[in-house]
């Protein structure tokens, strides 16, 4: 079990839309208008289950710190899941390389969570064994270990320095044949490899659940104006987690979310699904 954390952006061009800002696209090469969707995610067994989703600017005048909104939805959701008895600091977090910061990496352990795993810059610069360079060099120069136990991917484990972080960890890991990334250890225990890499290998599972947010639920159409914007995101998220919950029916568990959605406007009726499979007719009314 983790807790995913990632944004993903939107291109949309209604001017009258809530929770629209302009930013230059490196997609596009143009200054482009969209909605960013910050989202905390709760992974299970390569299933996301969103927690926490926000939208928040990219760019602009009205810019706000990703970094304390990021605070602030996980006291939110710290307290929530403690009122139930549960500690959610005890579960690690992975986020992608925007989020790397020492600022950050310490109010995060201010907060409680011990375990964090972020992506690594190309352009962040650390030592190694006396050798000084930036991580892209070293990406070419560190010789990758062939899959070990606990680790199905070439890897390489090092202790390195760098002048914003001191002693910290990082983990290679070869991706696909031709590209190398890293990881950095912002925990407060030191961790090995095969840990480090179990706890990102399903950091994918949030890039899954915002494709089939755009794919299948269509969060690009959302024009709802005002709050309704966020009760336009509402139902769609509510369309997913039924849509999971569908998939966990034994008629439905070898298809995917995509092939159910196209099985279920083909060949069947909602009301008749909810009635056979949940028994609870109230939900039809």
């Amino acid at each position: 079990m983790t807790l995913s954390i990632d944004n993903s952006v939107m291109d949309r061009f209604g001017k009258l839309l809530r929770c629209t800002w302009s930013w230059y696209s490196g997609r596009f090469h143009k200054v482009i208008r969209g909605q960013d969707l910050l989202g905390i995610v709760l992974t299970i067994n390569h299933i996301a289950l969103p927690l926490h989703l926000v939208f928040c600017p990219k760019q602009g005048r009205y810019n706000t710190n990703k970094a304390d909104l990021l605070i602030f939805m996980l006291s939110r959701l710290k307290a929530v899941f403690a009122s139930e008895g549960i500690d959610l600091t005890t579960l690690p977090l992975t986020m992608d390389s925007w989020f790397v910061s020492q600022p950050l990496r310490e109010r995060l352990h201010r907060l409680g969570f011990t375990k964090i795993i972020i992506a690594g810059k190309s352009n962040y610069t650390f030592t190694i064994a006396g050798t000084k360079q930036d991580a892209s060099q070293w990406k070419k120069e560190l010789v990758l270990h062939d899959a070990t136990w606990g680790v199905d991917v070439s890897s390489c484990r090092v202790q390195a320095h760098s002048p914003t972080f001191g002693a910290i960890t990082r983990f290679f890991f070869q991706k696909s044949t031709t590209r190398s990334y890293y990881l950095m250890n912002f925990s407060q225990v030191s961790m090995r490899g095969a840990e480090i890499w179990h706890i990102w290998k399903q950091h994918h599972v949030i890039e899954c659940f915002w494709k089939i947010l755009k794919s299948i639920f269509h969060i690009r159409s959302m024009q709802l104006q005002g709050d309704g914007l966020y009760t336009a995101l509402l139902i769609k998220v509510l369309a997913y987690v039924l849509a999971i919950r569908v998939q966990a029916h034994r008629t439905f568990s070898k298809l995917t979310i995509t092939q159910i959605m196209r099985n279920l406007s083909r060949d069947h009726d909602l009301k008749t699904l909810l009635t056979e499979h949940f028994h609870l007719p109230f939900l039809t009314t």
